[in-house]
């Protein structure tokens, strides 16, 4: 579309210059990039979830017993701006590369209680979700979109997105009517970049099928 608007105007216009005058609209606000090659008026809007002090004593600690790990912490305490019902159990989830997983873990177990790795649906249902404070290690994704708040590896709206629709089980209270609506106010309040975003559900085998239920739920079109 944008291409058509300037080469109605000027049919010599080279494509570098709609790409640099493309570029300087989402510098300025004007433009909002949503994926490669998908923009809308408006200027980007990053989620940029909060991070609590147990969270930065968590990182601080596998950080500094495992300084060449990669991994990240969030809380899902974040949902509770997306969602229509308000949870009352949050879980702390430290992902982390495979080959770390088990040694953060018994790290962790030594000085904090209440702490799971990889729980199946019958740990979730009987203990996670009976105990206080639930912190979760699990696996973290290669290549999953992540980035820096106040120092912290965390995770961004994309990942969010995917994670709630792979993760059923460990998300069972996010399912449904629920999820649909997380999904409209996340792309309603912040700019999901969808290229990165099928991308991570690529790279957990989803992507098919969550591209068909975006389509369904009409975040994304249906050609």
């Amino acid at each position: 579309d944008i291409v058509s608007f300037y080469k109605r105007n000027d049919p010599k216009t080279p494509q570098s210059t709609i790409n640099w005058r493309i570029h300087y609209f989402v510098q300025k606000g004007i433009l909002e990039r949503l994926g490669r090659g998908i923009f809308r008026l408006g200027k980007n809007r990053v989620f940029i979830p909060d991070i609590t002090s147990q969270q930065k004593t968590i990182y601080n600690k596998v950080s500094s017993l495992f300084p060449f790990s990669n991994f990240c912490i969030w809380n899902t305490s974040i949902i509770n701006e997306f969602s229509l019902h308000q949870s009352n159990i949050n879980l702390t989830l430290i992902e982390v590369e495979t080959e770390s997983l088990q040694s953060v873990f018994l790290k962790l177990k030594e000085i904090k209680k209440n702490i799971f790795i990889e729980p199946t649906i019958d740990i979730i249902d009987n203990y996670v979700f009976n105990t206080k404070k639930p912190t979760i290690v699990k696996n973290l994704i290669t290549e999953a979109p992540l980035q820096e708040v106040e120092d912290i590896t965390t995770i961004t709206i994309e990942k969010l997105l995917v994670d709630l629709f792979c993760d059923k089980e460990l998300f069972f209270a996010y399912q449904g009517k629920e999820l649909r609506i997380i999904m409209e106010e996340s792309f309603s309040k912040y700019s999901v970049n969808q290229s990165k975003m099928i991308r991570y559900a690529n790279r957990r085998g989803k992507k098919e099928v969550f591209i068909d239920y975006l389509k369904q739920i009409q975040i994304i079109g249906s050609k």
